[in-house]
């Protein structure tokens, strides 16, 4: 079936190779794509990549009509995701909730079968509120995002709910944890560079310093596998799906993945940040949906992503 996948960065490069493996007729729309990076994760001949806005629904509705896509994946956010949304909250709202109305509202006209809408874990970690005993008559009953871009997430979610019940979409919601993986290219958040840097200064370098703020991490091959899980499930009742490992790791775990698949590394553990831990709480994503509805189950620990993105890294530099 033709799939339109908004996005061909970190997660959407091994999004498009899992579909072209399958023999899905992929065309990745990109507001800048990144051919050359791109083609290190894909083979690139097996689909088309054009140049394309979510701003702009005309671009949209072209890229659906040309490409014959029923199915859309929408991966594209606004670089940086959190701390580029805490810097730039306008242009954060614009890409990540208009940008979206956009892609659900195309999909809408163009009668689109199924749509998977890309939202994130940090709404598991960046709340505040939700008191009042949970009574909806009172103020502070709801809880709320304590970041811009995890306000910008859960729009999209809601978006996404509402679509479904009003529109005759069928969209789905599927929530990241913090992304590792092969990317050489533009784009990715704080922690996917993070992960990026580390694992490329101890073998270019041979000494890292790693950040103490834990996290729960996913590799980008099981970030996509689970995309693809969801879009391909029929007769679904829930919406939204972890995506993740479903468990927390410390910095120090981290730095001892790295430092055994990349031995005679020094590493040592940065002082906390106060306004990581201002912005953030450590709390692993529930996995169980996933797993009884989609059949996910995240195939790469964290010392496996380490390994296998040191096997990447080493080819590339082949």
């Amino acid at each position: 079936m033709p799939v339109l996948l908004i996005g061909g960065g970190l997660v959407g490069s091994q999004i498009a190779d899992i579909l072209v493996n399958n023999g899905e007729d992929v065309t990745v729309f990109d507001y800048a794509p990144q051919p050359e990076s791109l083609a290190e994760n894909v083979d690139v001949s097996r689909l088309r990549v054009i140049q394309g806005d979510i701003l702009n629904p005309l671009s949209i509705v072209s890229a659906l009509r040309d490409s014959k896509a029923d199915r859309v994946v929408h991966t594209a956010a606004y670089p940086m995701l959190t701390i580029g949304a805490q810097q730039n909250p306008y242009g954060a709202i614009q890409i990540n909730i208009m940008g979206t109305v956009n892609v659900l509202e195309s999909a809408r006209t163009m009668g689109v079968e199924r749509v998977v809408v890309v939202s994130s874990g940090v709404l598991a970690q960046s709340l505040t509120g939700g008191g009042d005993s949970g009574d909806p008559a009172f103020e502070e009953a709801f809880p709320r995002p304590s970041t811009f871009y995890a306000a910008t997430k859960q729009a999209v979610e809601s978006l996404a709910a509402n679509y479904t019940a009003w529109c005759g979409v069928d969209v789905r919601a599927v929530r990241y944890a913090a992304i590792a993986g092969p990317w050489s290219g533009r784009g990715g958040g704080g922690p996917s560079n993070m992960f990026r840097d580390l694992v490329e200064g101890a073998l270019l370098k041979g000494e890292i310093e790693v950040p103490s703020r834990p996290l729960e991490w996913v590799y980008s091959k099981d970030a996509a596998r689970g995309t693809v899980l969801a879009l391909r499930a029929d007769n679904l009742t829930d919406r939204v799906f972890n995506i993740g490992m479903g468990r927390i790791t410390s910095a120090e775990e981290l730095a001892e993945a790295i430092a055994a698949a990349v031995p005679e590394t020094k590493t040592s553990i940065a002082p906390p940040d106060p306004n990581a831990a201002a912005m953030f709480n450590a709390v692993a994503l529930n996995l169980d949906r996933s797993r009884t509805v989609l059949g996910y189950e995240p195939h790469f620990d964290v010392p496996a992503c380490v390994r296998d993105y040191v096997d990447w890294f080493g080819a590339k530099r082949m």
